[in-house]
């Protein structure tokens, strides 16, 4: 059985997600970061760079969402979060959600994070005050160049499309409003929809 590593509020949503569009039997166990866990020798075990998501399989423990979403997307490919076979749509996928990894993810960590990069309290501030700013200029990109609809790779719902959900939840925290991306916010109103969002969303929060 499948077990996840996760913590509200964080991108493993996008990961527990995928795991009950897929069907697959699998666990979750939380890391409480209030509590410093992802810190936990116990945890440490199984992700080293104590982050989350982590997926623990039958052949290894795999870590990254690009890469826990690939994997959830090429083991049931027959499921709704199915990855396609042709190398250059899967690329596309890939490139996207490489996009929300590195990119899009960072500028959201300055707000929170911002003692990953630098000590001095007035950079981190500096740092922090350009969240908003970054954050809209990715989501402008992603709006008007990124993304296809009425998913975010066209007509076919794919692993893409829980990762893009849980970034643009982060909206509003980092002071954009994401009523300003209009297909980007149509998307995440038609994801809360979902049955497996819903289930994945209620018990996150329960």
């Amino acid at each position: 059985m499948l077990k996840l590593y996760s913590t509200p509020g964080t991108c493993s949503l996008a990961s527990h997600i995928a795991l009950e569009e897929s069907g697959a039997v699998y666990a979750v166990e939380t890391i409480d970061f209030a509590r410093q866990q992802q810190r936990s020798a116990d945890f440490l075990r199984v992700n080293p760079k104590g982050r989350v998501p982590a997926l623990v399989t039958d052949r290894g423990i795999i870590t990254e969402s690009p890469a826990i979403l690939a994997y959830i997307g090429q083991s049931f490919p027959d499921s709704a979060i199915g990855v396609p076979k042709d190398p250059f749509e899967f690329a596309r996928i890939q490139s996207f959600n490489a996009y929300l990894c590195s990119t899009v993810h960072v500028a959201h960590a300055h707000k929170r994070r911002g003692s990953r990069w630098a000590d001095d309290p007035a950079a981190i501030e500096a740092m922090t005050l350009k969240v908003a700013g970054n954050m809209g200029d990715c989501f402008e990109l992603i709006e008007n160049t990124m993304f296809s609809g009425p998913w975010v790779m066209g007509e076919t719902y794919s692993i893409a499309d829980p990762y893009l959900f849980t970034l643009t939840g982060w909206l509003e925290g980092d002071g954009v409003d994401p009523a300003r991306f209009p297909k980007v916010f149509d998307h995440f109103q038609r994801m809360t929809e979902r049955p497996a969002v819903k289930k994945v969303l209620a018990a996150v929060a329960g």
